[in-house]
């Protein structure tokens, strides 16, 4: 056993500050399906050895054999294992023979001959029921705790407690860590969540997790919401081009490196193809390019694209996901590691109306565009945001909850009304750490994609 618990997936260990603390007593609360029994397996298969094995007890919950049958589905689940470093008992038959004390001296049994590394209880809750009174129940605890503490093991004990009265049952005083597994509702979205209500002796990330429970067990996603970074790094002076030459000049040779620019219009206005304008321009470039979208497909990108004689190949990813069953935190971290992964350096996420959406809370999406557009910008990776203005002509807001503050070029794409016709038009808002040309410029879409009038030699 090392200091510190892993739990088989980094990022539930990063949030709990590189790991739980070894040789401590971890309380794991949440309703029924909420994912304790497999999180706690999790533990047990990733840490277990035969020297210091891992005990499961099961009291009144599961019948050992249904939890047997249940954890082959999952990847981490060794059957060859069981026997040889994870044990599944039960104590069901103690606890309503004996009670409390006669489930104890089993405990005291099991640990002088397994000398286990880890000892889980599952549920721990229901043994509150067999104390004849509240104190009797308070000295099973402090013995069961001396008893675990004595052979340096860790203790997992599972139930089925209630997070907004949790403070008050005598396990959380002798409990090292509570974590917290239930779920955050938002309109007809429901999405699982993870928080460290206590966690004695370390720091960890703050706030609800995202989580899923899948073939790996529980897949975690940290609530993305970066401190302020004050060290330097160095982007380069080298210009990105837009991909449209007309709009180069009116940012003055185009984008810094890893920039970010929100494109706000209305529906149809050219958002989107003002987006590929960009990857492409990346893909002839050599760079590669992630097309991160909750708008249109693959099939119908590309088919967009094709009809501007553009091809979509190996140095553009396209990936999709409906925004009506998107997991944004997923789906973020998904493109932070794709973008890792394939050494992206331009990214175009069509649409921030649809993440807006997703996320169902103004503060975490804000805090998902701050965090995505730091992290993109310390890369050197070139960020372009399209974002759904529900003005056809007259535009009386640009964006919500900030994020055209944060984004450091702001395109108007805009209707203009004449007598019977209806013309496109573009203005540069904003480019930070650069001069622009403010005018709004007529554009148009043809066989090659935008062009803008008004410009040098058009």
């Amino acid at each position: 056993m090392t200091d510190r618990l892993l739990s088989g997936s980094s990022r539930l260990d990063a949030i709990l500050g590189g790991g739980l603390p070894a040789n401590a007593i971890h309380l794991l609360a949440g309703p029924p399906g909420s994912g304790k029994t497999i999180l706690a397996e999790q533990y047990a298969f990733t840490n277990a050895t035969v020297q210091r094995p891992a005990v499961y007890l099961s009291t009144v919950s599961e019948p050992l054999d249904k939890l047997v049958r249940f954890g082959q589905t999952l990847e981490f689940f060794d059957l060859a294992s069981i026997g040889q470093r994870v044990f599944y008992e039960s104590l069901g038959e103690d606890l309503e023979e004996g009670g409390l004390q006669q489930t104890l001296e089993r405990l005291r049994v099991l640990l002088r001959e397994r000398h286990p590394g880890i000892l889980i209880i599952d549920s721990f809750k229901a043994r509150a029921a067999y104390a004849v009174t509240r104190r009797d129940f308070r000295s099973f605890l402090f013995e069961l705790a001396a008893d675990t503490s004595a052979v340096a093991g860790s203790s997992f004990w599972l139930g089925e407690y209630d997070l907004d009265t949790i403070s008050g049952e005598p396990e959380a005083a002798v409990a090292d860590t509570i974590l917290g597994l239930g779920s955050r509702r938002s309109g007809e979205r429901s999405s699982r969540v993870l928080e460290v209500v206590k966690l004695r002796g370390s720091n960890y990330l703050s706030g609800q997790h995202s989580y899923r429970i899948g073939a790996a067990g529980l897949n975690v996603f940290p609530r993305l919401a970066d401190t302020v970074d004050a060290s330097n790094y160095d982007l380069g002076d080298q210009r990105v081009s837009t991909g449209i030459e007309a709009l180069d000049e009116m940012l003055t040779n185009g984008y810094w490196p890893g920039s970010s620019t929100l494109c706000a219009g209305p529906s149809g206005i050219g958002k989107t193809l003002m987006g590929l304008h960009f990857i492409v321009a990346g893909a002839v470039a050599g760079e590669h390019g992630i097309i991160a979208s909750l708008q249109e497909n693959p099939t119908q990108l590309t088919r967009v694209a094709q009809a501007f004689g553009w091809s979509l190949d190996d140095s553009v990813t396209i990936m999709y996901r409906s925004p009506v069953d998107v997991y944004v935190d997923e789906w973020i971290y998904e493109l932070l590691d794709a973008i890792d992964r394939l050494g992206a350096k331009r990214v175009l996420i069509d649409s921030l109306t649809d993440v807006l959406f997703a996320s169902g809370d103004e503060i975490r999406f804000r805090e998902y565009m701050y965090s995505m557009i730091q992290r993109c910008s310390r890369t050197g990776v070139s960020l372009f945001m399209t974002t759904e203005l529900p003005d056809l002509f007259a535009v009386n807001r640009l964006s919500e909850y900030g994020v055209s503050h944060l984004s450091d070029n702001v395109l108007m794409l805009q209707y203009i009304r004449n007598e019977s016709t209806i013309r496109r038009a573009i203005t540069a808002l904003k480019t930070r750490a650069s001069s622009n040309d403010p005018r709004v410029r007529e554009f148009r879409i043809g066989p090659d994609g935008i062009t803008i009038d008004g410009a040098d030699g058009q």
